[in-house]
């Protein structure tokens, strides 16, 4: 099995300043640095902190994670008014597409605020208040993301935080699914200062089972975020040289777990695309590995949950009989009226308040096209796919099978993302709308990497024989087997 990255220097005499540059690529048990605490305590918090408990007076806008994550876009920009750093040189398609959307949402909101789409009250500004100190919290995750993750191994050191977060959500789901306790109102009811404020959805009937949502708001968003997660642990199980490599799958195994412990189809959806793009940029051991192991996975996790097989069968064949989806369909002339009724800008960010959950825009395109427009839809259709398209064309190009095979995790869960927000409105959901962004900056971090690593190893076939590649050259292969 592919273990950890080593690139030799090359046999031709390399500069000491080619052999540091070199080491980026690598992946060290013992690193130099660390991503900045606070970001690793975003990657973490995002799941650990109840997103229904605010602080004081703020509203939806008064969580930990989301306070957290303002906080860095505040350092960020203070830290880049005292000239502490360069922005400039970290440019990729996901900065450009998160700009897109905050350009787009300012101008509806200016739109909203200044009277222009009608139906500016109080609780529809709050809204957009909120929906704007989203998008600053987002641009803090990414910018600093991009900036800090400057080596694989600093890249690994914030994924670990990240499954450190994705595992505790998973064990919730757990003692959920199997106690029907919900082990968050612990949590709840140990934070002082804070208050209820809502909106999650722990428990949830779906036929002979009951579908759980862990730390997360609702099932859904657990399906799609662990799905998200997933690629990145099987990468993080076949490179991290640190700790017990049990313990690495077992954390893949519970991410399998709380997927289909949500009965859901957006995770059935989510694994299939996040699978599918991932698949290609593993080492060819690891493909074989996993074509033996999987089904082995899936009748262990069949024969441990009885009644699944048939639920998650049910709820995929059952079409336009289940509400949810005749909800969704049932909405589609509302949408066309209000979009037509207010093309460009929409009716502003946080302008669709439904009646009743019968109202509610289960497709965050569709209610991105009634709040922000056509212009707001384009730049979420950017914000959506684009970095996770960009990270499949830094896939194909890396050299370095790991930063290849990481470029490939980082991929698929944008695609899962990207996909799946068909299915609900997603920036609504407040794990899925911070954990996004850390995948975004990711990207782009991974993005500039594989720039780095274009200009200092030769082209090759990181898959070909050791006797095919240069001589004079590094190896970019790991060592399957």
């Amino acid at each position: 099995m592919a273990g950890t990255v080593r690139i030799p220097e090359r046999r031709s005499g390399a500069s000491p300043r080619q052999s540091s540059a070199l080491a980026d690529f690598e992946i060290s048990p013992a690193p130099k640095g660390h991503p900045p605490l606070l970001l690793r305590m975003v990657a973490f918090g995002v799941f650990s902190f109840p997103s229904s408990m605010v602080l004081g007076g703020l509203g939806a806008a008064g969580t930990v994670p989301l306070l957290l994550s303002a906080g860095l876009f505040v350092l960020w920009v203070v830290s880049f008014l005292l000239g502490l750093h360069d922005p400039v040189g970290f440019r990729h398609p996901g900065r450009l597409a998160l700009g897109a959307l905050i350009l787009a949402s300012c101008l509806s909101y200016i739109g909203l605020v200044s009277g222009w789409t009608g139906g500016s009250t109080p609780v529809v500004r709050a809204s957009a208040d909120r929906w704007l100190i989203l998008l600053a919290a987002s641009a803090g995750i990414v910018l600093v993301t991009t900036e800090q993750i400057r080596t694989v191994t600093d890249a690994l050191v914030l994924v670990r935080a990240l499954l450190a977060g994705g595992v505790f959500c998973c064990l919730v789901a757990v003692v959920q699914f199997y106690f029907r306790v919900n082990p968050m109102e612990w949590i709840q009811a140990a934070m002082p200062g804070f208050t209820y404020n809502g909106g999650d959805t722990p428990f949830q009937a779906r036929g002979a089972l009951m579908r759980v949502s862990g730390s997360t708001f609702h099932s859904i968003e657990l399906a799609v975020v662990t799905a998200m997660l997933l690629p990145l642990s099987i990468w993080r199980g076949l490179y991290d040289p640190v700790g017990r490599k049990w313990i690495h799958w077992g954390v893949t195994a519970l991410l399998v777990f709380a997927v289909a412990s949500t009965v859901s189809r957006s995770g059935v959806l989510g694994l299939t695309v996040g699978m599918l793009t991932f698949l290609p940029f593993l080492p060819r051991g690891a493909r074989r590995w996993l074509s033996l192991i999987l089904p082995v996975v899936l009748a262990g996790l069949f024969l441990t949950v009885p009644g699944l097989v048939s639920t998650i069968s049910e709820s995929v064949s059952v079409g336009e009989s289940d509400p949810s989806i005749s909800n969704r369909t049932n909405n589609y002339p509302l949408v066309a009226a209000m979009f037509e009724e207010r093309p460009i800008f929409g009716t502003g960010p946080g302008n669709y308040v439904p009646q009743n959950a019968v109202f509610i825009l289960d497709n965050q395109y569709l209610n991105t096209a009634v709040t922000l427009g056509l212009v707001g839809l384009l730049a979420v259709v950017l914000y959506l796919l684009l970095p996770g398209l960009a990270a499949v064309q830094a896939a194909r190009v890396a050299r370095t099978q790991s930063l290849k095979c990481l470029a490939g995790a980082i991929a698929a869960a944008g695609l899962v993302a990207g996909v799946c927000s068909l299915g609900f409105d997603s920036l609504s959901f407040p794990v899925f709308a911070l954990v996004y962004p850390l995948f975004v900056g990711l990207g782009g971090a991974v993005w500039i990497l594989v720039k780095r690593e274009t200009k200092l190893l030769p082209v090759v076939d990181v898959a070909a024989p050791p006797d095919s590649l240069p001589k004079n050259g590094p190896t970019a292969r790991n060592g399957d087997n």
